[in-house]
This record gives C-alpha cells, sequence and structure tokens, in this order.
C-alpha cells in the first residue's frame, strides 16, 4: 500500500517540480494519523531521494551555474539545521496550525502572480549573489522548518523577482533543496521522528514514478499547472484544519 501511494506522491511531485513531500505530508498526518513531525521526516524520507534523481537528470540537459547555486545551497543547508531543529521541538498541535498558515500563505503568493504581470525573463539575474545568500536562508529555514525542502519557496521568488526563466529556477532550486532537505531529515531521524517502515516504500514507489509526473507537466501549459498547485496547496491546507 504505502510503495503505491508513494508512486501517486511521486507522480504528484514530478508534476509540480516539490519531491511529492507538500502532498505527503498532510496525507500522511490527516489519513495516517501520524504527528505533524513524524509526518514531515516519514515525507523526507521519500524528498531526499526524489531531489537527487530530479537534480541529477535536470543537469544532464540544462546546467546548474555553481556561482548562482553555491550560496543558495551554503545558506539553505546552514539554516535548514537551524529550522529542523526548532521544528523537532515545537508542539505539534501548534506546527500544524504552523504548517496550515504556510500553506495558505503560499497559495495566495502563487495565486496573485497568476494574475499579475512580470517583466520578461533574461538570461541574467536583477540581483547578485548576496540577494541570493538571502534568498537561500529564508527557503531553508521554511524547509526546515516544514520539512517541504526550499524549493517549494525558491523557485516563484526566483522567477518573479530575480526575473529568471523556469528552467533555470527549478535547477537552482534543486541545488538548494538537495542539501537541506539531507541535513532535515538527518535531524529529524536524529530525534526519532521519522517513520522508516512508511517512508521506505514511499521513497521506492516516488522514484519509481516521478518521470511520469515530469512529462506531463512538460505537457500542460504553465498557467494550467499553476492553477492546478494552488488549488492542491488549498486542499492540503483544509484537509490539515480539520486536524488543527
Amino acid at each position: 500500500m504505502y510503495l503505491v501511494f508513494g508512486a501517486a506522491l511521486g507522480t504528484l511531485g514530478g508534476l509540480f517540480g516539490i519531491g511529492g513531500g507538500l502532498i505527503a505530508i498532510p496525507v500522511l498526518g490527516v489519513f495516517f494519523g501520524l504527528d505533524q513531525q513524524v509526518a514531515q521526516g516519514t515525507a523526507l524520507v521519500m524528498v531526499v531521494p526524489n531531489v537527487m534523481l530530479a537534480l541529477w537528470r535536470y543537469h544532464q540537459r540544462n546546467r546548474v551555474e555553481l556561482r548562482h547555486a553555491l550560496p543558495l545551497a551554503v545558506m539553505g543547508f546552514s539554516f535548514a539545521w537551524i529550522g529542523s531543529i526548532w521544528a523537532v521541538g515545537i508542539d505539534a498541535q501548534s506546527m500544524r496550525t504552523g504548517f496550515v498558515a504556510f500553506l495558505v500563505a503560499l497559495s495566495v503568493y502563487n495565486l496573485v502572480r497568476m494574475f499579475t504581470t512580470n517583466p520578461p525573463a533574461t538570461a541574467q539575474m536583477r540581483y547578485s549573489w548576496p540577494w541570493l545568500a538571502v534568498l537561500g536562508a529564508a527557503s531553508g529555514t521554511m524547509g526546515g522548518l516544514f520539512g517541504v525542502g526550499g524549493a517549494v519557496v525558491a523557485t516563484p521568488v526566483l522567477t518573479s523577482l530575480f526575473g529568471t526563466t523556469q528552467v533555470v529556477a527549478q535547477g537552482l532550486s534543486l541545488a538548494l533543496a538537495l542539501p537541506s532537505t539531507g541535513v532535515t531529515l538527518v535531524t529529524y531521524a536524529a530525534h526519532h521522528q521519522v517513520d522508516w517502515m512508511i517512508g521506505v516504500p514511499l521513497a521506492v514507489g516516488g522514484l519509481l514514478s516521478i518521470s511520469w509526473g515530469v512529462k506531463i507537466a512538460h505537457a500542460m501549459p504553465e498557467r494550467v499547472l499553476r492553477g492546478l498547485f494552488c488549488g492542491f496547496l488549498v486542499l492540503c491546507a483544509v484537509m490539515l484544519a480539520f486536524k488543527v
């Protein structure tokens, strides 16, 4: 059952470019009855290899610029560690309430982006590397705190504020997400907030199916894909709200 569930999450994770964790966490909390921190830690068992595979395949086709990826990755790693230590000490109910608020804020931000016109993307970033480090710190903190990886925060910011193309943003976000999700998983596991019997089959299923989601995503219009992503965020927030 967990293998099939992981395959479904892998497809959705590939579709939305988030590794499946953002969807897995509410489902594990609502339908499987896991505490918020355990749900986040268990989802990371699936997210880490999914992000690793996605980054490897992405780099084969589109080179990730080290001068841009390095400040994102270093600051993301450092602040994800801090965020994850903070997370394991918070009451599970308070954490779930915070996660709902995070999903709602993310939904609103993406909805606003759907109906606003941004300047055309360029090959050069609008801001220099110190601002990439700031983005890495903010994304890493959110990723460590809520166990979703920094990519879900970094990608829309890179395209809207830094002026990158969607392809460049996804590659840089994956470079940010890999070290931050890795250190977050280690922290959660060290504090016994991971259910490996659920997480491992989820990871296997996700690795087998994530490519299907990527193919579907490339075949869909970006506006439709963004609308579906906002709908999923709202659905996840509503599901968790009933458990708060």
